[in-house]
This record gives C-alpha cells, structure tokens and sequence, in this order.
C-alpha cells in the first residue's frame, strides 16, 4: 500500500507528506512544485531508479544520470498531457549506448508504475544522449 497525507498550508499551497519525507506543492508553483511537474517528476524517478538498478545489473558502468521530462496539455478541461518527452542524459562510454536503450526501454516497457499508468492517457517518446 501506499499511502499519502496532504495539508492545506494556504491559497494553493500544500504539504505532502509520505513517511516522514515533505514535498511542498503550489498550484501556482511558487513555493513548491505545481502537481503535474510533480508527476513528470514521478516518472524520472521511477524511471531513473529503474534504470540505474539494470544498469549496475549489466554491469555498465556510469558516471551521471539525468532525466528531463517535458509534456504540453491539452486545451481542454480537465488539461491532461500530451505526448510526453523524457531525455535521458548518460555519462558512459559510447559502446554501451546499446545497453543503456535496453534498460530504458525495460523501465519504460514493464517495470516503471508510473509510466504504465500515464501510457493509458499519453503516449511516451524518449531520447538518450550519450556523454563521455
């Protein structure tokens, strides 16, 4: 199970809280994450975790992960996403480019939760880039 507690601190900013661990959230996103910037977040890290543990699976050795997720909304209401894009940004030698596309697309594919769920209202687009 998993299991969230979020208060209201005033006009559109929240606390959340999950096993003593805060994320501020604001609406208006100036004193914490907006919800939907909250959920591309959610996907890179999922994603991220997902691809560091096959990796080290692998044994493919790396130096820096980093994943930038961008989407545009719908114009209607309720605004849902898009087409999301993810850009994973690797610091590994080139010959393993092969290799780290396996891991992506294992976490994109089957083992990341909140892809599968966001794959049911958008779909997923990613590139890597490979840097030495």
């Amino acid at each position: 199970m998993v299991k969230t507690n979020t208060r209201w601190v005033k006009e559109h900013e929240f606390v959340a809280d999950h096993m003593s661990n805060k994320i501020k959230i604001d609406g208006a996103a100036k004193n914490g994450h907006g919800p939907k910037a909250l959920l591309l977040s959610a996907l890179a890290g999922c994603s991220g975790i997902d691809v560091v543990e096959i990796l080290n699976k692998m044994r493919v050795p790396f130096s820096s992960l980093e994943i930038e997720v961008e989407s545009m909304q719908t114009d209607d209401i309720p605004k849902v996403f898009k087409d999301i894009f993810v850009a994973y940004k690797v610091k590994t030698d080139h010959q393993n480019e092969m290799k780290v596309r396996k891991a992506i697309d294992l976490s994109l594919e089957k083992y990341c939760g909140v892809a599968a769920m966001l794959r049911k209202n958008s779909h997923i687009h990613y590139k890597l880039v490979i840097e030495s």
